[in-house]
């Protein structure tokens, strides 16, 4: 069994509302939906969310990549589920010149390993959160449902904060993303009132979006800790990663990288130089899937802990991807993710997948991804296509 056909389209998804952090305002996201036919007649979706400020793609330049690369001599028979693991492992796009990191592929190589886990899972009737089981047995633990976070990510105040954190309390979430480090904002004044609001019992941690300068990123973060936080997320900008292995001698709070850990390159270099206490693994930033499993095991290794992330404006492709992740590896700080209906105008799959009251969604544990994908739809909103085999 082989790839017949392989198609790459770039999709613009409007979002519901404005989400703005210390790096970046947006309303629509720009994604990479890759669709593969098996010569069974098995097809698979995947989908990347390709960020320039974070690993230096954007939607047009994950294309061009996948255009450049030698698809077919990576795509060999697979007689069975596990040689077609060893198969996807082993597929990286075309290099970028100068990516001294190797991620500037990574929502590229993202969007077609899970298509390719889709359709080889749907073949050989196996549902993806047994991409765990059989790659990272040591990591493997099914669950039949999980607790998302929920996330307070605009620049709200006054009533809106404060509304926007009833909003949580009343929801049951026990976990709770607030961004921090936007101009013009108090934010040990806003965390004050969200603590005061969704009470001691939900676990709170915030995400700088690399807003602070090294030189008082520890006084930003000791401002923040009376309203007890679990985590900062990357705290500083990754030209000054570096320094945080300073920083964290001068705070109490678990210092979690997120821009700052797209590959197993930056994952060394925290280890080696104890940046971190965390890692946020998201699966478009972080190349897909079987990385991300790859960087959890690195994580455990060295000691440091590890969350799932999710990219602003994930259709269902990705969030199905995440819950099949979230609901096969264990030790996940927090989970993040399926916020479909919240968020995004179309959410691309043929059932919602959305997180429901308290955070929890159960597991989807059918063949492949376990959801059907619109195609049809997916073609309409193209803004460009590319048939790259087939």
């Amino acid at each position: 069994m082989q790839v017949q056909e392989l198609t790459a389209f770039l999709v613009r998804i409007p979002l519901k509302k404005r989400i703005k952090h210390a790096s970046h305002t947006r309303t629509e996201t720009d994604n990479v939906v890759v669709c593969v036919k098996l010569n069974d007649g098995s097809v698979g979706w995947g989908e990347g969310v390709p960020r320039e400020y974070v690993t230096g793609e954007s939607a047009e330049s994950a294309l061009d990549l996948l255009k450049a690369t030698d698809l077919k001599s990576q795509f060999g028979e697979c007689r069975d589920f596990e040689g077609a693991l060893r198969l996807i492992e082993a597929f990286q796009p075309a290099a970028v010149a100068g990516d001294s990191r190797g991620v500037q592929g990574n929502a590229a190589r993202c969007a077609v390993e899970l298509a390719l886990l889709d359709a080889y899972g749907r073949a050989f009737a196996e549902p993806m959160c047994n991409v765990t089981k059989y790659l990272a047995p040591d990591l493997y633990e099914f669950r039949d449902r999980v607790q998302y976070s929920g996330a307070i990510t605009s620049a709200r105040k006054g009533l809106k904060i404060r509304l926007a954190s009833w909003r949580w309390r009343v929801f049951g979430v026990k976990h709770l993303k607030v961004k921090v480090g936007m101009e013009g904002h108090d934010d040990p004044y806003r965390l004050k009132m969200i603590r005061g609001r969704v009470g001691k019992g939900v676990d709170i941690r915030v995400d700088a979006n690399e807003a602070w300068p090294s030189s008082i990123a520890a006084e930003k973060i000791r401002e923040l800790e009376p309203s007890g936080i679990s985590a900062v997320e990357q705290p500083v900008p990754h030209a000054e990663v570096d320094k945080l292995a300073e920083i964290r001698k001068q705070v109490k709070t678990p210092i979690m990288l997120d821009e700052s850990l797209c590959g197993m390159v930056d994952a060394e270099r925290a280890a080696t130089n104890g940046l971190c206490d965390l890692f946020n693994l998201r699966l478009s930033k972080c190349g897909g899937f079987i990385p991300s499993l790859r960087l959890a095991q690195f994580a455990r290794k060295h000691g440091l802990g590890y969350q799932l992330g999710c990219q602003v404006g994930e259709t269902a492709i990705l969030s199905t991807a995440g819950r099949h992740f979230a609901t096969s590896v264990k030790h996940l700080k927090a989970i993040e993710g399926s916020f479909d209906r919240h968020l995004v105008q179309y959410a691309l799959g043929e059932e919602d997948v959305t997180f429901g009251w308290g955070g929890w969604a159960p597991a989807l544990a059918r063949t492949g991804l376990g959801i059907g994908i619109q195609g049809d739809f997916v073609e309409r909103l193209a803004l460009r296509k590319e048939v790259l085999i087939g």
